[in-house]
């Protein structure tokens, strides 16, 4: 039967088959054969023209996928089938099938058999023998098998062929399917190399402004030092030049002894075979070089045939286009990826932006709060002052007792509005950087009396409505700080007025730990730190107010209403003063109503000596 066509193949061959070879031919893609199946995989149409096997379609027509035509790798082709018929989609992929006794490698188109309104249930297969199969050696009559990589995974093939203008299709056509310069250059040398039966083919991408190249990928036959990554110079070698000059075959005949050639110098440098032959061809794109392809014959000498050197410049030249091609659209995803990162890098900097923008709304709407707490806690006193002032220059107070009383009055609020106005000097100073503190030795004993004067001085405290405490460590002489006294009875007074402010029942405790650690500051090897803890059993604060405690102009509680008075710039000077002097300020809280605890470091300035408890013995403690 001609071509090799079924009995059937009118009515078992659809018109989309047809079609299929006609339109494949036509592109350049040469299609030699077109079978069907239903979404199981049986056969319903076969047609075949391939020549070099003897295949009889009526046979397979009818027949399963598991039958006399099947594929090696039968599960991933099942599974092709059910995944082009769900997407409705066309896959192309190389494999193999078999045939009785014969190992075909196959370059597949598989595509969904669409009609109006319906599911699709058969896919049609078009296709040719594998690109890259192996050939026969002109020298030697062994097969030298192809290093293909199928698709789904299949053994290698050995096949013969002897036809150098359809491999030359084949090979072209293979790489112009893809756009990845590594697998261009090596599918370049495995089929220049197989097919004309050399004993070496490398590539070097070729650049006109580096006067180096180096091997991208080689094709060799047996055991022979590999030249992938070696480099040449092509400004020093004449052979080179002139092949890249002129776009021509360059043809070196010599023995090694007659070598003149760098490249070939260093290929002598790696065996010790004689160069028979080399052949230099460069690759090109509207004229300008792109690469090097160089073939060697190393086992007898050759003399390359006019068809050869054809064959040899054709194939060139589709490399020359497709590294091109790859270049360019390397480029162009080269400068997407840069694209893409600039909009991130700008995505990133806008989201800062915006972060920025939201804190200085945020630092302008605490300080709005902050003035206007502040001219109220401002005005309180002042306005107290002068009341009780008009009242006795009015004369409206004529009994001397009242009088000073109202004198008394007055100073108390001028001493709160002074205290106010240093908070905001001081919070001023420190964030110009203007605050300058000097340290020296200062007693501990001198700063808790003045905590404990102040604690007094409270009405809270006073009339025993709360209790005070001060716990010191037990030691034989006195714990000397190293520290500013005025800041430390500065930040004293302001944690324990704040635990006695928000404390209404319970009480407050100062105490005192030392912590021997060496430690340096401004300079100084110091021999430890001393922890000053201030607990109370008040309001609390909830842990997702805390962190607002420590900044400036914040307050947890920002309205003018609110119970409790103060500027809120308590703590956050405190924790200024006290890292300036070389300790770290905390606040613990386990909640609103649960009590806090501040605890602060200062420097100790000298090690005192501990009283040790001495353990006394039962007979003592009779007597």
């Amino acid at each position: 039967m001609p071509d090799g066509t079924s009995v059937n193949d009118q009515s078992s061959l659809s018109t989309s088959s047809e079609l299929a070879v006609t339109l494949g031919a036509a592109e350049g893609y040469p299609t030699e054969f077109v079978f069907t199946h239903d979404s199981n995989g049986r056969y319903l149409s076969f047609f075949w023209r391939v020549p070099d096997y003897d295949i009889q379609p009526g046979g397979i027509v009818g027949s399963e996928l598991d039958g006399i035509f099947r594929p090696i790798a039968l599960k991933p082709y099942l599974a092709r089938i059910q995944e082009v018929l769900s997407t409705r989609l066309a896959q192309q992929f190389s494999t193999q099938f078999q045939y009785f006794d014969q190992v075909i490698a196959l370059d597949l188109i598989m595509s969904p058999m669409l009609l109006p309104n319906q599911v699709p249930t058969t896919v049609m297969v078009t296709g040719r023998l594998h690109v890259t199969m192996p050939i026969r050696h002109p020298s030697a009559e062994v097969i030298v098998p192809a290093s293909s990589a199928a698709l789904d995974k299949e053994p290698e093939l050995s096949i013969s062929a002897d036809r150098h203008h359809k491999l030359l299709t084949q090979i072209a056509w293979n790489i112009r399917r893809t756009l990845d310069l590594p697998t261009i250059w090596q599918q370049t040398v495995e089929g220049l190399g197989q097919v004309l039966g050399v004993s070496r083919c490398i590539v070097c991408p070729y650049k006109p402004d580096e006067p180096i190249v180096k091997v991208a990928a080689e094709y060799c036959r047996g055991a022979v030092c590999p030249m992938v990554d070696m480099e040449f110079s092509t400004s020093t070698d004449a052979d080179l030049q002139s092949a890249i000059a002129t776009l021509k075959p360059i043809n070196i005949r010599s023995k090694r002894s007659e070598v003149n050639s760098s490249l070939a110098d260093e290929l002598v440098t790696l065996r010790s075979l004689i160069v028979h032959s080399m052949l230099i061809i460069t690759t090109s794109y509207q004229d300008q070089p792109n690469g090097l392809i160089v073939l060697y014959q190393d086992d007898q000498p050759r003399r390359w045939t006019e068809v050869e050197l054809e064959f040899v410049q054709e194939l060139a030249d589709q490399v020359g286009t497709a590294i091109a091609h790859a270049n360019l659209i390397a480029a162009s995803q080269a400068l997407a990826d840069e694209l893409q990162r600039a909009n991130r890098t700008l995505l990133q900097k806008q989201r800062d932006l915006e972060e920025a923008r939201r804190q200085a709304e945020e630092a302008s709407r605490l300080k709005s709060e902050f003035l206007a707490n502040t001219s109220h806690e401002v005005r309180t006193p002042l306005n107290g002052v002068l009341g009780f002032l008009k009242l006795i220059l009015d004369g409206t107070v004529d009994d001397p007792d009242e009088q000073l009383e109202f004198v008394q009055y007055a100073h108390q609020s001028a001493l709160h509005l002074l205290s106010v106005l240093d908070d905001i000097l001081d919070i001023a100073k420190l964030e110009a950087g203007r605050l300058q503190i000097e340290l020296d030795p200062v007693k501990l004993s001198d700063l808790l009396n003045a905590a404990e004067v102040y604690a007094s001085s409270k009405d809270q405290v006073r009339d025993g409505n709360l209790s005070f405490e001060i716990q010191k460590p037990p030691t034989d002489d006195e714990i000397i700080l190293y520290g500013n006294y005025q800041r430390l009875v500065q930040v004293m007074l302001n944690l324990v007025g704040n635990a006695i402010k928000f404390t209404h029942e319970g009480g407050v405790t100062v105490s005192v730990e030392i912590i021997k650690k060496k430690i340096s500051v401004q300079e100084q090897e110091l021999p430890g730190l001393v922890k000053i803890r201030v607990a109370d059993t008040g309001i609390g604060v909830s842990l997702e107010k805390q962190d607002r405690l420590f900044q400036s102009f914040s307050q947890v509680d920002g309205s003018r209403t609110r119970r409790y008075g103060g500027t809120g710039l308590g703590l956050a000077i405190s924790q200024s003063l006290v890292e300036a002097m070389g300790g770290v300020v905390n606040f613990y809280s386990m909640g609103e109503g649960l009590g806090s605890t501040v605890t602060f470091t200062v420097p100790l300035y000298q090690e005192p000596v501990m009283v040790t408890t001495q353990t006394t013995d039962s007979l003592d403690l009779l007597l």
